[in-house]
């Protein structure tokens, strides 16, 4: 995208909502309306919604850059029409159409006004989800109506049966804070996504919903989601019932797994008197630290990667030589390994002094390894 065919109004609101927006938005298919200015004034917005995404079209006209632009909705979506639809509610007055009041010399004009539709999109999807046909569904939107920010959305088409999304947060725990130093933008969560497919008659044991735990991905750099295991869902049990439990277990290991960044931490430290202070090292979650290391004239990298779960799990070594290469002129490396005495339960300085023992004997076999590659490629 050539950032001057963007005419500069535009530009500003865009990169208004892009930096401001509590949520991730992404702007693609950027283009132009007018063959004559060749300007780029219509573009599509991905918002995230539901654990999924919707995709909106912007439509600008570069040729009256003060108008407002027109938004269109997703086919799925033709019976979404946000301003018709609360112009009979009681609270219309208090909801103000930005589009009426268009100002494009406002850089935050098109946020407000994607926040907005937002909302009533989410509050469309709701409505939707309240009329279908099904017992068990009312049930369960009843029983979870006190639970702030759950968004449910109504999927049908005509290749498969009808579902009922939704996404509920967990934890009410600022897991931003948690990570000290964290540079993360965004409010960091976890989602229980849940999915019912739509039925007619309401069973005194029904099938268990699918189940998934969505996380937002920079989270995953300190807690793996894919490695924690949902409890079992029970014969006649609720999302009220089901939710408690999940939630203590998730707490638990989500306060362990903020607290193995400081022990993942310390062995770094602890590694330092007996490698030297290392290279290069990840200094927020503490994952891996590179140290330059020597045996006689022979000199190469140490790379240690730790674990999400350390110190349940070892750390994984590998090796680097800094004097031989490959036919194609990169460093010789090692396997990467794991097999050297460990336990979960010695202390730190034991930790690096084992990690530092295997070395001093692996770095002769791996010399060896790099010589005998040496004179393969000769």
């Amino acid at each position: 995208m050539a950032i001057d065919a963007v005419p500069p109004l535009i530009a500003a609101q865009l990169n208004y909502i892009v930096t401001h927006a509590p949520f991730s938005v992404k702007v693609e298919n950027m283009c132009s309306g007018c063959k004559n200015t060749g300007l780029l004034d219509r573009f599509s917005l991905v918002i995230p919604f539901c654990l999924d995404f919707i995709k909106w079209d912007v439509m600008y006209n570069a040729v009256y850059p003060l108008a407002a632009p027109d938004v269109i909705f997703g086919s799925e979506d033709e019976t979404f029409r946000p301003y018709h639809a609360v112009s009979d509610a009681s609270d219309s007055k208090s909801l103000k159409n930005p589009l009426t009041d268009w100002n494009n010399r406002d850089p935050t004009s098109l946020f407000t006004l994607v926040l907005q539709l937002r909302e009533l999109y989410k509050a469309y999807q709701k409505k939707r989800v309240e009329q279908v046909d099904d017992d068990r569904l009312k049930f369960e939107i009843s029983t979870m109506l006190s639970r702030e920010g759950i968004e449910m959305s109504l999927s049908s088409n005509i290749d498969k049966p009808e579902e009922v999304k939704f996404a509920v947060p967990l934890l009410d725990l600022d897991l931003n804070k948690m990570v000290a130093g964290s540079t993360w933008r965004h409010p960091q969560k976890i989602y229980l996504q849940v999915i019912y497919p739509v039925g007619r008659k309401y069973s005194s044991a029904p099938s268990a919903p699918r189940l998934k735990l969505v996380s937002s991905p920079e989270l995953k750099a300190v807690f793996s989601i894919d490695d924690f295991r949902l409890p079992p869902w029970l014969d006649g049990m609720c999302m009220a019932e089901y939710l408690p439990t999940l939630e203590e277990m998730l707490e638990s290991q989500i306060k362990d797994a903020v607290a193995s960044i400081e022990s993942r931490r310390k062995l770094i430290i602890a590694l330092a008197p007996l490698f030297g202070r290392p290279v290069e090292a990840d200094p927020l979650f503490c994952r891996k630290a590179t140290f330059l290391s020597s045996s006689g004239v022979f000199t190469f990298l140490v790379h240690v990667a730790i674990p999400l779960q350390f110190p349940k799990q070892q750390p994984s070594l590998m090796l680097q030589s800094s004097q031989h290469f490959n036919s194609q002129g990169l460093p010789i490396k090692s396997p990467v390994t794991a097999e050297y005495p460990w336990s979960p339960r010695w202390e730190t300085s034991d930790m690096a002094e084992r990690i530092f023992d295997f070395i001093v004997e692996e770095c002769l076999n791996f010399k060896k390894y790099c010589n005998e590659s040496m004179l393969q490629n000769r």
